[in-house]
């Protein structure tokens, strides 16, 4: 992989550490060196190569006997929604997506906290401060948005997205825990698709599907789904797994 002309980059490798998705398991990742900040072009070849942004931090899995967290993204161009999904953009035909800049807004942070304590309790991010949020989701060198959903005058969701020169890449989304029957998530999904065919953008980055990982397994309802391995990306097919790609746990 080769940055564009006029950028040159810089990896670190983590020791290994806890894995946020899979039990018993350790991690290292490649991160890009923070002190070189990408730019656009840069930041799309890296999403191209199945790196995600968190806060200021680009980074990629890199365990050594592991290869769990495969990257994903749809076509937008050849997406249709399934009948669940259908029913998701029935069921919300009401409510409204807004772009907010990527700054503080009060209500987001709270439908954050709320979200965070339903979905994720004794994670790291639980009990978050204000600026522990604002680090987690926002980038000074990114072309982001923060999407509202709304119901007349209710936050429903907050869709963070980063604008990039083929595709949108969904960073983080966070929805109200008391209205499941919505599908807010699924929701975010269907419409971020729309944007990025909108906008006349091939791709919608997924982040990493992870067979193994239940909060994971979701993407495999976007079909057609393709997935970054062996340094080339191709289609998902009902049959593939990366499970047997996981190491012995003991």
């Amino acid at each position: 992989m080769k940055p564009p002309i006029g950028t040159s980059l810089g990896f670190f490798v983590t020791p290994p550490h806890k894995c946020g998705y899979l039990p018993n398991r350790d991690a290292v990742t490649i991160f890009v060196d923070p002190r070189r900040r990408p730019n656009i072009a840069t930041y799309t070849l890296l999403s191209q190569h199945g790196f995600r942004r968190s806060g200021e931090h680009v980074y990629r899995p890199q365990c050594p006997d592991c290869n769990a967290c495969i990257p994903a993204r749809i076509p937008v161009a050849e997406f249709t929604p399934n009948r669940a999904q259908r029913r998701t953009l029935r069921s919300n035909a009401e409510v409204t997506m807004v772009a907010k800049p990527p700054t503080y807004h009060r209500d987001h942070f709270e439908l954050y906290q709320r979200y965070i304590n339903a979905r994720h309790s004794g994670g790291s991010m639980e009990n978050p401060d204000r600026d522990s949020y604002l680090e987690f989701l926002t980038c000074g060198w990114a072309d982001s948005i923060f999407y509202e959903f709304r119901l007349r005058e209710q936050l429903l969701a907050v869709a963070v997205v980063d604008h990039l020169d083929d595709g949108l890449s969904a960073v983080y989304t966070f929805y109200d825990p008391a209205e499941p029957a919505r599908s807010l998530g699924r929701l975010a999904v269907i419409k971020q698709i729309e944007l990025a065919r909108a906008l006349q953008l091939k791709w919608l980055y997924l982040g990493y599907w992870i067979e193994g990982c239940r909060k994971m397994r979701y993407k495999r309802e976007y079909a057609p789904l393709e997935i970054f391995r062996n340094g080339q990306w191709g289609r998902l097919d009902a049959e593939d797994s990366c499970d047997a790609a996981l190491p012995d746990p003991r």
